[in-house]
């Protein structure tokens, strides 16, 4: 399947080859600029039908440049998210992969500075939290929104917790 954008190309070949050879590719060399910085990066994996495959991420720089962030997230989301098993190269045609690159976290201190179409949460209260990404097709209010992100930290309705929100670049497939 061809994979236009330079960020998709690079997270599914490195999905790619880690899959078939078990070896992390290196960034691209000379790195091009758009990739030479750091940045929090998500990788969402779904198979051809729409189905989630793999979702994994970081909400603020863990690698060196974005390129490095791209390679090791779109891994750590094929083998590495706790509820699904680890993907094989039999599951790469059809695979439909989208790059999230989050901007800084903005916290949050009234409701109305949210919007689930513009901007994603993350929310923490200890060592529970949670991040739920921004125009998510059944999220369709902030209410919904904040609460699938406290269900998915464990978090009650009225537990207290800090909230933030941050936008999104997506880069994903046309089709």
């Amino acid at each position: 399947m061809l994979k236009t954008h330079p960020f998709i190309r690079l997270a599914y070949q490195a999905i790619e080859t880690y899959l078939t050879t078990g070896q992390i590719i290196a960034p691209p060399h000379p790195l091009p600029v758009e990739l030479a910085e750091p940045g929090a990066v998500f990788v969402s994996l779904h198979l051809a039908d729409g189905r989630l495959r793999g979702c994994r991420g970081t909400t603020t720089p863990t690698q060196p440049n974005l390129a490095e962030a791209i390679i090791h997230t779109a891994i750590a989301s094929a083998i590495d998210d706790p509820r699904f098993p680890p993907m094989t190269a039999a599951e790469l045609p059809g695979l439909q992969v989208k790059v999230d690159v989050l901007s800084p976290m903005e916290p949050v201190t009234d409701l109305s500075q949210l919007d689930e179409k513009i901007y994603g949460v993350f929310i923490q209260s200890g060592y529970r939290r949670a991040l739920l990404l921004p125009d998510i097709p059944s999220v369709d209010s902030v209410p919904r929104q904040l609460e699938l992100v406290r269900l998915k930290a464990g978090l009650s309705p009225t537990e207290p917790a800090e909230l933030f929100r941050f936008t999104v670049t997506r880069y994903q497939e046309e089709g």
